[in-house]
C-alpha cells in the first residue's frame, strides 16, 4: 500500500464498529500508517482552535506525505502535503521527537499554523501571523 490509500483506510475505521466510539487519535494514525507502509512522522494537539483538534502527518519517504487532521467534531481527514510544507513538517517532526522536557521550552505553534494554512484548512485564533492556533502540545 502506499499514500494513495490512506483515505481507504479512514473510511475503513470510519465503517468499523466501536460501540459508538471513536479510538483515540494516536491509535487510529498508527493504525493508517501500520496499514498504508507509512511512518508517523509527528502527532500534535492543537490547542485553542475550535475548528481543529490535531494534526499528524505520515510519511512515505520518495512518495511524499499526507497529513491527518481530526476536526472539532472528531472527524478525520487527509490531505497531502507538497514538497513547499517540507520545512515545516521537518520542524514539527524534530519538535515531535524532542524528550517532553525539551518540547516544554520549545513553541512551534507557528509551524503548525503555517502547516494548517498551507494546507489550505481553516483555521483561527493566530497570534501575529493572521493564521492559527493558539496553542500546541503533544
Amino acid at each position: 500500500m502506499g499514500a494513495q490509500y490512506v483515505d481507504l483506510v479512514l473510511l475503513e475505521q470510519s465503517l468499523a464498529e466501536t460501540g459508538g466510539m471513536n479510538r483515540p487519535f494516536p491509535d487510529r494514525v498508527d493504525d493508517i500508517a501500520h496499514k498504508t507502509a507509512g511512518s508517523v512522522l509527528f502527532d500534535v494537539r492543537v490547542d485553542g482552535d475550535p475548528g481543529i483538534q490535531r494534526i499528524a502527518a505520515i510519511g512515505y519517504g520518495a512518495d511524499g506525505v499526507v497529513a491527518i487532521v481530526m476536526d472539532g467534531h472528531g472527524t478525520l481527514v487527509s490531505v497531502p502535503v507538497d514538497g513547499r510544507s517540507d520545512a515545516l513538517i521537518a520542524e514539527l517532526s524534530a519538535w515531535w521527537t524532542l524528550p517532553m522536557a525539551e518540547q516544554i521550552k520549545v513553541s512551534h505553534v507557528e509551524a503548525a499554523t503555517k502547516l494548517l494554512a498551507d494546507l489550505g484548512l481553516p483555521v483561527s485564533n493566530a497570534p501575529d501571523i493572521g493564521h492559527g492556533v493558539s496553542g500546541i502540545t503533544a
